[in-house]
């Protein structure tokens, strides 16, 4: 094969995902400028091993690279933060009726939305994106991320209860008052 088909095989597997390369740059980096770095980064990393993908699937691909590129970014330039344990009686669901996909499709504050997610750990944080942002399955979840597909349902099921719990708690906690 070419240097022209090469490039072209890559242009087409690579660049109609950009966006959801940024979007997850995003959400894990927590700021627009070094998810552009990654994300530029990433791509420079997709194209070096590029002659070793032969899947079909160069969305799932694609962003297992930038992901890998986001963390290993991440480590270089920024501090760990701890990660939180999970507590059952602390991080209980509070209404089951409010689950975070159908307060977003409600558009029930979307910036409350967005606030709750940032304060999620990269761990959930990363599963929420690539399942309810991008729409991926558990299976390419498990593949992208390199974690077992059981770990992605828990996470996923925590995060879920996490982010819940956040999207009701200012609404319970206010007083109601008859006027």
């Amino acid at each position: 094969m070419g240097v022209d088909e090469e490039l072209a095989r890559f242009e087409r597997a690579i660049l109609p995902h950009l966006d959801a390369a940024y979007n997850l740059a995003r959400w894990l980096t927590r700021n627009d400028h070094d998810a552009e770095d990654v994300v530029q980064e990433a791509c420079l990393r997709a194209h070096q091993f590029f002659g070793g993908f032969h899947g079909a699937d160069g969305r799932a691909w694609w962003l297992t690279v930038v992901r890998n590129t986001c963390y290993t970014w991440l480590e270089r330039n920024r501090p760990r933060t701890p990660v939180v344990a999970f507590d059952e009686h602390k991080h209980s669901s509070a209404d089951p009726g409010a689950s975070p996909p159908s307060l977003a499709l409600r558009g029930e504050d979307r910036q409350l939305l967005h606030q709750a997610i940032e304060q999620l750990s990269p761990e959930y944080r990363e599963v929420i994106v690539l399942r309810e942002l991008e729409g991926f399955s558990y299976k390419d979840i498990a593949g992208i991320t390199g974690i077992p597909l059981g770990t992605v349902m828990s996470r996923l099921a925590r995060a879920r209860e996490r982010l819940q719990k956040a999207l009701a708690g200012p609404a319970s906690e206010e007083p109601h008052r008859d006027l």
